[in-house]
């Protein structure tokens, strides 16, 4: 179990972090639908379509899930704050129905958490690049408002 930081980055969500990754086997719930993952979800929530949301669903693996995620038809708004909107909420449903889940989130203190990644996600996370790290990290900031959330309840 992670000890509680304070004022110090976490750069990547695996080991003892692995819990903030939307690869975390946890359920979530989507529009009366189980999914295994925040990851599983996010990528369901894409289309409209039942027909592949449910093949995602069904993916026995998050990256599973994400590639299958990249083919399907985008709802509308998708690519505007939508997918930000929706994303926010599939995280804080994962920290506050898994109290648990909260507790380790809190556990991190106000250290900045970064979605540290090398496969070149720059909107959801950072990469390091010529000595610096590049990217919106918006997972991060998500994670991070939500921790907020919770120590404020």
């Amino acid at each position: 179990m992670p000890t509680k930081q304070t004022s110090r980055a976490i750069r990547s969500f695996s080991g003892d972090y692995h819990f903030l990754s939307n690869s975390y086997h946890v359920d979530i719930l989507l529009d009366g639908e189980w999914y295994p993952t925040v990851e599983h979800a996010y990528q369901a929530a894409k289309t409209n379509d039942p027909g592949e949301r449910d093949k995602i669903r069904k993916e026995k693996t998050s990256s599973g899930a994400k590639n299958c995620g990249r083919g399907v038809q985008l709802r509308d708004g998708w690519m505007d704050n939508l997918r930000v909107q929706i994303m926010t909420e599939l995280v804080r449903q994962k920290f506050t129905s898994h109290r648990e889940l909260g507790a380790l989130l809190l556990e991190t203190g106000d250290a900045e958490l970064i979605e540290g990644n090398a496969y070149g996600d720059v909107f959801w996370g950072r990469i390091f690049q010529n000595g610096s790290w590049v990217g919106k990290n918006m997972l991060g900031i998500i994670l991070m408002q939500i921790r907020e959330e919770l120590e404020n309840e």
